[in-house]
């Protein structure tokens, strides 16, 4: 196990922060504490969905599951509480509520409803998408809920729990013509990418494709914020973004000038998985899974989906994926 207290281990795994990210601040890769505040306090969408964004959720809950309970490592255990980081970034993942304070979404629903079947109080805490792998490994956080998702190199430090599809989307003006499908539909382009994400990780290799093929690679351009980055592609200094799927549909189906214009598996060229992240080898990540698998079985999984408009992003099963089990794409290696 890799020790916090060495300074080149540090940088190895904020490394891991650049690496394949599902992220969140944007999700992780772009987050707007801020934005919310703006937000009424719900917000019909063209998609049917009434969005809550006030303090008062009303959250889904479920009840203890004595089994999967049982099964919870007593070091973690003995407190009563599973300390849970999220990032607050994008809408409707995990955000502020309108007191600019309150974490919410979907992300922070589930958390709550794998600590009502662990029979912990849910402890939540908002940190920065670079901050939780360093936190998680000094054990400042026992799970992760912000959208993580699984690569070769996180198995390494981590183990997980599935819980949701990872998809990224492309987002435009509604005035646009764009079709993006791969490499060859954002050649010269202007594209908005949160750093460290699995967004940036994809269009890098697909920069790289162009290149090779002689082609313009996309320019590739960072803001510290959501409400920075949609200005932008509003305004035409970009002409793309690129984010996780539900944010970018979110802001579909809430304003009238941006559109989906692509969609693309956040672990191109293969698929992953979004996925509760735990210590390497702490023995959590198979109580989570548990805790998971229980809560589809008595459908409040289905309603949180649901509740947030991410439905199709359903899994039947929660797995816990290892670096023993962990399974690569063809032609890479471990």
């Amino acid at each position: 196990m890799l020790r916090t207290t060495s300074s080149t281990k540090k940088r190895k795994i904020l490394a891991l922060a650049v690496l394949p990210a599902v992220v969140l601040p944007v999700l992780a890769g772009c987050s707007d504490p801020g934005a919310s505040a703006a937000q009424p306090e719900s917000e019909a969408a063209k998609n049917g969905i009434v969005y809550n964004t006030s303090v008062d959720q009303n959250r889904i809950r479920s009840e203890k599951d004595t089994a999967a309970a049982a099964t919870v490592p007593a070091a973690i255990a003995k407190d009563g509480k599973l300390t849970v980081a999220t990032t607050a970034g994008s809408i409707p993942l995990s955000f502020h509520a309108t007191d600019d304070k309150t974490p919410i979404g979907v992300e922070v629903d589930i958390a709550q409803l794998v600590a009502d079947k662990l029979g912990l109080e849910l402890d939540l805490q908002v940190t920065s998408w670079e901050n939780w792998p360093l936190k998680t490994q000094s054990g400042d956080f026992e799970a992760v809920f912000s959208n993580v998702g699984i690569n070769a190199a996180r198995v390494k430090l981590f183990d997980f729990s599935t819980y949701r599809a990872a998809y990224m989307g492309f987002e435009a003006k509604k005035s646009s013509t764009y079709d993006i499908k791969g490499s060859d539909d954002i050649s010269g382009l202007k594209i908005s990418v949160g750093s460290g994400t699995n967004q940036e990780k994809i269009l890098l290799a697909w920069n790289q494709e162009l290149e090779a093929k002689g082609k313009a690679p996309a320019t590739l351009q960072y803001y510290s914020s959501d409400a920075d980055t949609i200005l932008a592609l509003s305004s035409g200094r970009t002409d793309l973004n690129i984010a996780p799927y539900p944010s970018v549909t979110y802001r579909e189906n809430t304003r009238d000038d941006l559109k989906v214009v692509g969609k693309v598996n956040a672990g191109w060229p293969a698929e992953t998985l979004v996925a509760a992240t735990t210590l390497k080898g702490n023995g959590l990540a198979p109580a989570i899974t548990d805790a998971l698998n229980s809560t589809i079985k008595d459908g409040s999984y289905g309603k949180v989906l649901e509740r947030w408009g991410l439905s199709e992003e359903a899994i039947p099963e929660s797995k816990t994926v290892t670096e023993a089990t962990f399974v690569t794409p063809a032609g890479t290696t471990k």
